[in-house]
């Protein structure tokens, strides 16, 4: 019994250790995202206010 109730909890914590990583991995992805949207919308306030990588001298 006591053998099997070992084995049992180690797939368990083998189990959380993989859903560990995911949780890991996908909080990356998130903030890639998230950073991804920032530089974007600074682009844009940049374009909007003239001021930035792309000057408006035209308008």
């Amino acid at each position: 019994m006591d053998v099997s109730s070992s084995s049992g909890s180690g797939s368990v914590s083998a189990q959380v250790e993989v859903m560990k990583k995911a949780t890991e991995v996908q909080e990356r992805q998130v903030l890639k995202v998230l950073e991804s949207a920032n530089e974007q919308s600074k682009e844009v306030t940049a374009q909007k206010t003239g001021v930035g990588k792309n000057l408006n001298i035209t308008g």
